[in-house]
């Protein structure tokens, strides 16, 4: 049988007030299986990050990318999020012969000279290897980022909470008000905009 490349694709960051939303593609090598990859939220941050190195090493190819809270304002978080996924479908270096998105709607995978066929598993992050394994990845870097936000708006625990509407996040946005990172479309900050 003739392996078919196939990439996982999940996000991490739908629901946050603040930040990117970030999406990782992931190709996983048949001779090579990352063991323990699961859903994302189901590890802890630590394992995770071990985990991501092993992606990183092992995977036959991966990809990060992402929407930022300006283009998530413009298009909306669904569509931010496939924009995200679509970006990181684009930099694989590998062209796949399959997607599998995590959730129940299928980005356009329609690029220049090619287009490829895919499917949106719900719960793919607990069903899929590469899908758990492009969770960790996306998760892992949204976290990095956040945490690199918080040193430059140390006043809203970012790298505590990365952008979540926690208690302490929402009372630091009633003190401060909302920085460039913030997302404006989101509730409670479309009232404050």
């Amino acid at each position: 049988m003739v392996w078919q490349p196939t990439a996982g694709v999940d996000e991490a960051g739908r629901g946050p007030l603040a930040g990117p939303v970030v999406a990782a593609a992931v190709i996983l090598q048949p001779s090579r299986p990352v063991a323990g990859v699961a859903d994302s939220k189901k590890l802890t941050a630590a394992r995770r990050v071990r985990l991501a190195q092993t992606i990183r090493r092992d995977a036959c190819a991966w990809a990060v990318a992402w929407a930022d809270a300006a283009e998530i304002d413009r298009l909306n978080i669904l569509q931010a999020s496939h924009l995200a996924m679509r970006r990181a479908i684009s930099g694989l270096g590998v062209v796949p012969d399959f997607v599998e998105v995590d959730g129940n709607r299928l980005p356009s995978l329609t690029f220049p000279a090619i287009t490829l066929t895919g499917s949106a598993i719900i719960g793919g992050d607990a069903k899929v290897a590469a899908i758990s394994a492009a969770s960790i990845l996306a998760k892992v870097t949204r976290d990095a980022m956040m945490v690199e936000l918080d040193r430059l708006y140390p006043q809203y625990g970012f790298a505590q909470h990365k952008g979540y509407p926690t208690r302490a996040h929402r009372e630091s946005l009633s003190r401060f008000g909302p920085c460039p990172q913030h997302r404006r479309s989101f509730k409670p900050l479309r009232l404050s905009a």
